[in-house]
Formats: structure tokens, sequence, C-alpha cells
């Protein structure tokens, strides 16, 4: 399962300059870890974190100028960082798997003289096999929806761009004029018709750039949770669905297949949710006259069954939450905003050992991303699995790791709980 090692952003609402984890510049950083929690004060930026990892993935499927406008963004000039004129970045370092070399992707959005966003540059970049130190070969460059390709899944050009001006279009001529043999056998020369949209986005789907093709599934597989109860007591139409949608209106047709399909999981899901929240003894699907699906929670202590419209919120989070970890095809990024909103406070810490369970527990788990403002929840977590975001006196975040901390770091090897140690201040400052 592919896996982010680091994310840097850059001009992005409060988040100028904002690195968590490891990234090919900074190699003696640590990486992210399977599960990471980030913690803070309201108004810090958390929020603005989690969206900037929905503005990607809303990049890559709609283009830079929707993803502004997605979700309540209001546009470029609303989420560029207030009073900056360089270009929103964002750089994302992954593996593939545990033994892969890890690739960067850098993305940069600005402004057209029309005033509109584009994409101003993406870049793809891997060392080769056997490098072990030194900056890693491009083999995707693009400015302005034009670049150059290398095909396959070894090739690319060292370009130190921090140096020097790379002359990117007196490239694409040599290319184009075959002035450099060698070089034209392995790269392509591309020009997308719209510069609004990402290069990845057509390449990746290309069988000649595996590694392209690989990072875009990676990206279109994320998971954001933008769940709501209300929407899951939605009365959707009948028919089976694999996997929880973002908003969790689904949920009765996931019941639907897990019931049909994956028995013994749906069972497994049943007994945690009997632990959880005691007299839960059944649930399933029920099917309405005019063909629409009822979500039905079966009580011992009562005959007749609750609906979905009938139940907690707190209830059908916990619910939604395991059946999206149970899911046979997980994500590989699972990010969650707040998931203790509506729950009682004793279940955070085993709700928190759920998702820790499920990033490192089993081959092919989902790498978990969440915000919280919860110690009961982050109480179930280490010091490398917490990240501090904190607002500076300019009004722009800044952010560490909990483990960056010797005091810390101490406490908790002493048995003393992470969240009790923030709830006192010995994470932010009061």
């Amino acid at each position: 399962m592919a896996k982010i090692e680091g994310i840097r952003i850059r001009n992005f609402r409060a988040l100028k300059d904002v690195t968590i984890g490891k990234l090919w510049s900074i190699q003696q950083a640590v990486s992210l870890t399977p599960m990471t929690a980030v913690i803070g004060k309201n108004g810090v930026g958390k929020s603005t974190l989690f969206d900037a990892f929905g503005f990607l993935a809303d990049c890559l499927r709609s283009g830079v100028e929707e993803a502004c406008d997605l979700r309540g963004r209001g546009g470029f000039d609303r989420i560029r960082s207030q009073g900056q004129d360089d270009p929103i970045e964002i750089e994302v370092y992954y593996k593939e798997d545990g033994n892969a070399r890890p690739i960067t992707y850098e993305l940069s959005i600005g402004l057209d003289k029309s005033g509109r966003p584009y994409v101003q540059k993406e870049r793809l970049r891997q060392r080769r096999k056997g490098q072990k130190h030194g900056r890693p070969f491009s083999f995707l460059v693009m400015n302005e929806g034009k670049g150059v390709v290398w095909k396959g899944d070894e090739e690319g050009r060292q370009i130190d761009e921090d140096k020097e001006q790379f002359d990117l279009f007196g490239f694409i001529d040599s290319i184009r004029k075959g002035d450099d043999k060698e070089e034209s056998k392995e790269t392509e020369v591309v020009e997308l018709d719209d510069k609004r949209k990402l290069g990845i986005a057509t390449l990746g789907s290309l069988k000649q750039h595996p590694r392209i093709s690989a990072f875009r599934k990676f990206i279109e597989g994320w998971y954001l949770s933008y769940f709501t109860p209300d929407a899951a007591r939605s009365l959707p139409l009948a028919g089976a669905q694999k996997h929880l949608n973002i908003h969790g209106d689904n949920l009765s047709n996931v019941v639907q297949f897990m019931e049909r399909e994956h028995p013994k999981r749906f069972k497994s899901i049943l007994e945690r949710i009997a632990e959880k929240i005691p007299g839960v003894d059944k649930i399933d699907t029920d099917k309405t006259a005019d063909g629409r699906l009822l979500l039905r929670f079966n009580d011992r202590g009562f005959t007749d069954p609750f609906y979905a419209q009938q139940m907690s919120d707190g209830t059908l989070k916990v619910f939604a939450y395991l059946l999206l970890l149970e899911d046979p095809t997980p994500p590989p990024f699972l990010c969650i905003e707040e998931p203790e909103n509506g729950l009682y406070h004793k279940l955070l810490e085993s709700l928190a050992m759920e998702f820790r369970n499920h990033a490192t527990g089993r081959k092919g788990g989902s790498q978990v991303f969440i915000t919280t403002h919860q110690p009961y929840f982050v109480d179930a977590l280490s010091p490398d699995e917490v990240w501090v975001l904190e607002k500076k006196e300019d009004g722009f975040a800044t952010i560490k790791r909990a483990s960056e901390d010797e005091t810390v770091k101490n406490m908790v090897a002493e048995g003393l709980p992470l969240g009790s140690l923030w709830y006192s201040d010995y994470l932010d400052a009061r």
C-alpha cells in the first residue's frame, strides 16, 4: 500500500509554509507514521490542513480553477495566503510500497494574465536505483501546460532549478529537432489543451508512464471524510455498493453489500459495535415499497427495530467509521476531520485504537490522517504520531511533532497519557 512520507504546503490560507514528515530535500526528518493526528486550538489551521489534501484531490479530478471554488473555498484569492503574491505550492513525498524508491510530486498554481488560476509548474522526481544521495531525476517536467515526460520507470534528467533557471522550452525544441537523439528516444513532448488541468490527470491514464499512472491512482484513491449523520439518515434507492462515499449517504447500500458479500467481516463489525454501544444486537436493511433502503438497528431490549432516522449521531458515526475500516479494498489514504464530534468521551480512546490497528495491523491497511481537539482521543497515541499546529504572531501556522519535545517524550515514557499532557498545556501554550 502506498504511503505519504511527508508533505509541504505553501501559501494555502494560514499555511504559508508548513512541512510535516520527510521530503527528499530534508532526509534527516522522520517520515509520517501510518497513523497521524494533528492537534491545536480552534482557528490555528487544522481544517485548512485537512482541506489541503482535499484541494489536491479536487485539482486532479476537476482542474485547478474548479477546485479553487469547490467545497466553499471561494476562489483562488480566498485560499492564497493573505498578502502573498507567490503561487500556491504543494509537494508530496510518497512511496508505492516499503521497498520502492520514493517519488516527489511538486505542483505550483498561480494566476494567468486574465486573473484565472492555472498550473504554473508540475514536477515528478525519483532517484535512480542505487542512488543514495543527491538530487532525484525528474521524469515529468511541465510549465504552463507544456513539457517533457520520460517513459518507463527508470529514466529522467537531473535538473537543479535552485541553482539556475531550466530552459524547458529550449529543451523541448532540441527534442523536436532531434538534436539529442539519445534523449529523444526516452522522452515525449507533451502539450495539454487546457493549462488548468494537471498533467498527471492525462498522462496517468497511459500505459507507457507507469510511475505517473501509479501516482494518479494513489491520489484518486484518497478518502476524505465529509461524513454527516443527517446524510446517513437519507433513504437511498436499494442496490449494494462496495464503498462508503465521502458524505455517508450510501451507508445502507454498503451494509447491503457487506451482508451479502462479506458476512464474516460484517459480523465482526457488529461485535465491535456491541462492545461500544450496549444493546445493539443486529443491524440490517429493509426495502420500502418504492424501492428505497432503510437501515435497521435491532436493540435487545425491544421487539421492534429502530431505523437510522431514530439513531443518535454518535451511533451512526461509530458504525460508519467501523464499516469504513472493514472495507475489503481500503483506500490508501484515509483523512478524517474531528471524528470525536457527537461521540461519548469514553469511546474516543477505543476509536483511536481502531484507527491505529487498521493503519498498522494488516497488510494493505490505509494510512490514517486525523485532526482532533479531543485529549481523550490523543491519550491513545504516541508522541511520534501527534503533530501540534500553532499560530504565530503574523497569523500564519507553524507545526511541530510532539516527540520533538524531550520533556513530553520522557513523561509519556513514564506512563503519563499524551492527551492529559496536552490538557495540562505541555504540548501547546495556554
